[in-house]
């Protein structure tokens, strides 16, 4: 899986990122938009409501100035309006809700979430697709199903996974982190403070302070992350994850997919395809 870099300063800001209305009519206040296009990256932009994407297959990567985030199979992601974010999308199937801010209010919108969905929200988010955002007009039946849709979000907001990596504001740290992640199966300590031409005591200071973590925690959840990706991949075996990530074993794999994830390698692989995506209800008109 391609991860892409997030310089420092390259960081978004409010200015940079374009404003995406996705809605024909102003007066719908909900809707969804399918994506099953081609791998693709987005560029910085917000959205003028708030956006709840579910994915049915591949994985998608959500770049903001509060993280790098993965979503992967049968979760969901928040993205608040008016985040500027990017997005990269592989082999991706997904249905993205959107909501007037007035149906979701949150006390702390300004970061991207990534949701464990419950089967009930799960079977809301296929019959969703019905209803594109761009149609011209709102009813009763739709304005009922994505305010009891909005209700549900809402208590999933208290459940976030923490499948992100932290960005840094210090173009020093910034890079070592980007180097980290171009380098995951052979990176060393060593190694990437003399790829930044830093000391590996600057960087082991520079990088606890600005990360909230140490660089040894970064990589390895950077290379679960990246293995969660690849693990939707049923011609990869779990053996061969590892090793391509830059484990040394399939047990230290293991422990460190477990802490971070909740579940082993193969539990994950099984769960993200169990959901088949029949019964995924579409707008005729999209």
């Amino acid at each position: 899986m391609t991860v892409s870099a997030l310089g420092a300063k390259y960081l978004p800001s409010a200015a940079m990122g374009e404003m995406v209305d996705l809605r024909s009519s102003p007066s719908v206040p909900s809707g969804t938009h399918l994506y099953y296009g081609p791998d693709a990256v987005t560029r910085w932009h917000s959205h003028n409501m708030h956006e709840v994407e579910y994915t049915f297959e591949g994985t998608v990567e959500i770049e903001s100035a509060s993280g790098h985030h993965l979503l992967p199979p049968h979760q969901a992601a928040w993205i608040p309006a008016g985040l500027v974010h990017r997005t990269t999308l592989q082999r991706v199937r997904s249905v993205s809700a959107f909501f007037d801010p007035e149906m979701i209010d949150v006390a702390d919108d300004g970061h991207v979430r990534i949701l464990a969905v419950a089967p009930v929200l799960r079977e809301m988010f296929k019959y969703a697709g019905r209803w594109s955002i761009d149609r011209s007009c709102s009813d009763a039946a739709s304005e009922a199903f994505f305010q009891a849709l909005a209700h549900l979000t809402a208590d999933a907001l208290d459940h976030e996974m923490p499948l992100l990596l932290p960005v840094s504001d210090d173009p020093t740290v910034q890079a070592v982190m980007d180097y980290t992640r171009d380098h995951l199966a052979e990176v060393t300590m060593a190694g990437a403070a003399s790829a930044i031409g830093i000391s590996e005591r600057t960087l082991r200071r520079r990088f606890d302070l600005a990360a909230d973590m140490s660089w040894s925690r970064y990589l390895r959840a950077a290379r679960v992350l990246r293995a969660m990706g690849m693990l939707i991949d049923p011609h990869r075996s779990v053996l061969d994850v590892s090793h391509q990530v830059g484990f040394d074993s399939i047990s230290a794999f293991n422990r460190a997919f477990k802490e971070l994830v909740g579940e082993n390698p193969s539990t994950y692989r099984r769960r993200s395809s169990q959901y088949p995506i029949d019964g995924l209800v579409v707008d005729p008109n999209q």
